[in-house]
């Protein structure tokens, strides 16, 4: 039982190799979507397995077996081998859930904050120009969504590039793309393995709307320019803004450069790792599942509900 679910909380450091290995392999929208949706979903099977282990501490304690109706003593591995599991698991979660409050309470702020900017400058349609000395543009979500420009960056761009970036920022807009920085957030904090993983995805997350913005204007290297001459602009200082909302000079963009700048990669590239990547999940949540299992039969035995 132990073993079990061990693996659901060993699984996630194999993951950010993994992801790498996609986003160089994959179509960009194909990475984005195989390792954000496997990250939240190996996140999600570490906090059960996480709390299965503070279930079966607790139930080992008398006061919670009364609770649970024991009637017998629940059989696991030796109490020093649960209880410290236990006690651990108490901690991470712990840690997980005051991590997260802290992220979203800073998230919130600099949304709001970054709102309330956009919402102070001129609008031409969903997009937002604010007077500010400190180049940058983004794409803020939100209803309604918004492209935010600051009066510098306009500045540092000629009027073919400005297009391409506006093309860039409406990209994540039409993507979602805030949603999969949202996900990639809320699995980096439920276990530190995916805190890499993250990267991975607001790199997955630019890439997708470099290509977008690259089939809408229909000039690759234009692309390529544009986000490089906004990057360099904006090195120095950004505006205010959530880190869920995606901005054309965020990332490395060499890398990003480089990728817009070479050939496409064909369609069977990516096979072996997206093989790779289902199969973690699926350890990752066949484990989980034998575990829990393998828990509620314990439990039910240990209540006289069923046989050994």
């Amino acid at each position: 039982m132990t073993a079990l679910l061990l693996l659901p909380l060993l699984l996630p450091f194999a993951l950010p190799a993994l992801a790498r290995r996609a986003l160089d392999r994959l179509a960009p929208v194909a990475a984005l979507w195989a390792v954000t949706v496997c990250a939240v979903v190996v996140a999600g099977c570490s906090l059960a397995a996480l709390g299965s282990f503070v279930l079966i501490g607790l139930l080992k304690i008398p006061l919670f077996a009364a609770v649970g109706e024991l009637i017998h003593p629940l059989r696991t591995a030796s109490d020093f081998v649960v209880l410290p599991a236990a006690a651990t698991s108490v901690g991470a979660l712990a840690v997980c859930g005051w991590t997260l409050v802290r992220s979203v309470l800073r998230q919130t702020r600099a949304f709001r904050a970054a709102r309330s900017e956009a919402g102070r400058g001129p609008a031409a349609g969903d997009l937002c120009v604010v007077d500010s000395p400190r180049p940058d543009a983004y794409a803020l979500p939100g209803r309604p969504h918004r492209i935010v420009v600051t009066t510098a960056m306009l500045r540092s761009l000629d009027g073919a590039e400005r297009e391409a970036l506006f093309a860039h920022e409406r990209a994540h807009n039409d993507g979602g793309h805030h949603y999969f920085l949202a996900a990639a957030e809320l699995a980096a904090h439920c276990h530190p393995a995916l805190r890499p993983v993250r990267d991975t995805i607001r790199l997955a997350v630019e890439r997708a709307a470099d290509e977008a913005a690259a089939a809408s204007v229909g000039d690759r290297r234009l692309i390529a320019r544009a986000i490089a001459r906004a990057a360099l602009a904006g090195q120095a200082a950004r505006s205010a803004r959530p880190d869920f909302a995606p901005a054309a000079t965020t990332g490395p963009v060499p890398h990003r450069v480089q990728a817009l700048l070479a050939a496409p990669l064909l369609p069977r590239a990516g096979r072996a790792v997206a093989a790779l990547l289902i199969a973690c999940t699926a350890v990752s949540c066949g484990a989980m599942a034998a575990g829990l299992a393998d828990v509620h039969h314990r439990v039910e035995v240990a209540q006289g509900d069923a046989r050994p």
